[in-house]
């Protein structure tokens, strides 16, 4: 049995396409191993969003390049945005490379994968009519990047491991925002949304297989279906779209990112007053604080609209987290820009951030823009967000040390296997010991794994809370709940 590897660079979307290729490669006999170097087939999801990004992949598979030498037979590909930005090219700056797949065309990976894997095994052939291009004597290579239409409808099934409790679920491709600092178009093409009942279907069929919390994902994800769909008594697309996942039963929980403020209207906003699925927890990108800034991004709106908008969003539900993307050193950001983004924040008071240098992408405009910022700088403003940042989410979670929360378990802690880890409604990982009466986590029969438990929070370190599990659920009581608590309970 022919054995793969895939390994994902980047956001949840790249998550999700991976598993739609690991899907589609179990289904024809492949295994999925964790290391490369048991692997036949070694795949790389890229992400061009960022410099390093691209640089981590690059070395990633220069790196490959010995073992490609030692076992010939193996398949070398990459996949994703920087595939697709910088397609055949690659072929030439890592020659070992024989797959390079787009964005459009994840549903093609596996036919590729086992043309690639019987040329290798067969020896040498001719060059046919289905892109092949002759590298030398022994080697073939396939390039795939072009657009395909009706690509949204090609988002297939995904792989799930035993008990998993939560799902991503891509409801659109590409963007037609057009920041100035964002390849995300060229990579991921224009806006093109799937249909409700197919999204829905979807949902099902990962609820009935155990999954209890799903993720709408587009690159702008409430903008879904807004060139396609109508709205409905005053509903755009999207709010329709989470009404009919939400009546899906046996779903607990419902998230989606990544937002754009603009697509934030009423009928969204309301939305979280009327859905008790849907969780306390926005994810709500700023970019910078200052209108100068964001006018020079093309972001469409202004700090003081955006804090009038976490004001309402705050007003739906008590607790309700905001977390948010935030960008510093962006061309012409002067030190009055930056304080304008450090007051804003500070306001706020993020419930968490991501804070990024800005880095310069070929093809967008503000790559060629005057004023770039030197790197020392934008390290330094970097740096001083990080520690606002810090403070605000540390002050977050102690708030919750003595009260009880519910939280998904997920399964196993990553930094302590002797625990187990689930989030929040509020998306904040909590780790615990398991259920009374067990000494230890990872026995198969832990009744706490992809269930829905109350833990009490006893400490707050960093980024994470920890506590113990009080009254576990049983699986009937949890499917017969429907839980409307945010993470600010009465304490106990």
């Amino acid at each position: 049995m022919p054995k793969f590897f895939i390994k994902t660079y980047g956001c949840q979307m790249n998550e999700r396409d991976s598993e739609q290729v690991a899907h589609s490669l179990v289904a024809r006999g492949y295994e999925r191993v964790a290391h490369e170097v048991e692997a036949d087939v070694v795949l790389l999801n890229t992400c061009s969003v960022r410099d390093m990004a691209d640089q981590k992949a690059l070395g990633k598979m220069g790196m490959l390049g010995r073992m490609a030498k030692e076992r010939p037979h193996v398949v070398f590909g990459f996949l994703g945005c920087m595939a697709q930005a910088r397609g055949e090219s690659l072929l030439k700056n890592v020659p070992h490379v024989d797959l390079v797949v787009g964005t459009q065309k994840f549903h093609r990976v596996a036919d590729y994968v086992e043309e690639l894997v019987a040329k290798k095994t067969s020896g040498p052939a001719a060059v046919d009519a289905r892109g092949y291009n002759r590298m030398d004597d022994l080697r073939f290579s396939i390039v795939d990047v072009g657009e395909e239409a009706g690509s949204q409808s090609t988002i297939r099934d995904q792989q799930l491991v035993p008990r998993q409790a939560t799902a991503f679920v891509s409801i659109m491709q590409g963007c037609n925002m057009h920041c100035t600092f964002c390849i995300v178009p060229q990579t991921r093409g224009g806006e093109r949304s799937r249909s409700i009942d197919e999204i829905v279907h979807e949902v099902r069929d990962l609820v009935a297989r155990g999954v209890k919390e799903v993720t709408l994902l587009g690159q702008i994800v409430n903008l879904y279906g807004r060139h396609e769909f109508p709205k409905r008594d005053g509903k755009s697309p999207f709010v329709q779209l989470l009404e009919a996942v939400h009546e899906v039963e046996g779903l607990k929980r419902l998230r989606f990112t990544s937002p754009h403020p603009i697509g934030f209207r009423d009928d969204l906003i309301d939305a979280f007053e009327r859905l008790p699925k849907l969780v306390e927890h926005v994810h709500l990108p700023l970019q910078s604080g200052s209108n100068k800034i964001l006018r020079t991004m093309h972001r469409a709106y202004t700090g003081q609209r955006y804090v009038e908008l976490v004001r309402r969003i705050r007003q739906t539900r008590h607790g309700i987290a905001i977390t948010t993307d935030i960008i510093v050193g962006f061309p012409g950001e002067t030190e009055t820009d930056y304080k304008q983004t450090r007051d804003l924040v500070e306001e706020i008071q993020f419930d968490n951030a991501f804070v990024f240098r800005y880095s310069p992408r070929r093809d967008t405009p503000a790559a060629e823009m005057p004023d770039q910022i030197d790197e020392r700088v934008k390290e330094e403003r970097n740096q001083d967000l990080l520690r606002i940042v810090n403070e605000s989410t540390r002050r977050a979670g102690e708030r919750l040390v003595g009260c009880k929360v519910e939280i998904l378990c997920e399964g196993l802690s990553k930094t302590n296997p002797a625990r187990l880890m689930g989030r929040t409604r509020t998306n904040k990982i909590v780790v615990f010991p398991p259920s009374p009466g067990r000494r230890r986590a990872g026995e198969d029969s832990d009744e706490l794994v992809g269930e829905l438990v109350d833990v009490q929070i006893e400490q707050a370190n960093g980024f994470s809370l920890y506590g113990t599990p009080v009254l576990p659920i049983s699986r009937a009581a949890t499917n017969d709940r429907v839980h409307h608590r945010t993470d600010s309970p009465l304490r106990t």
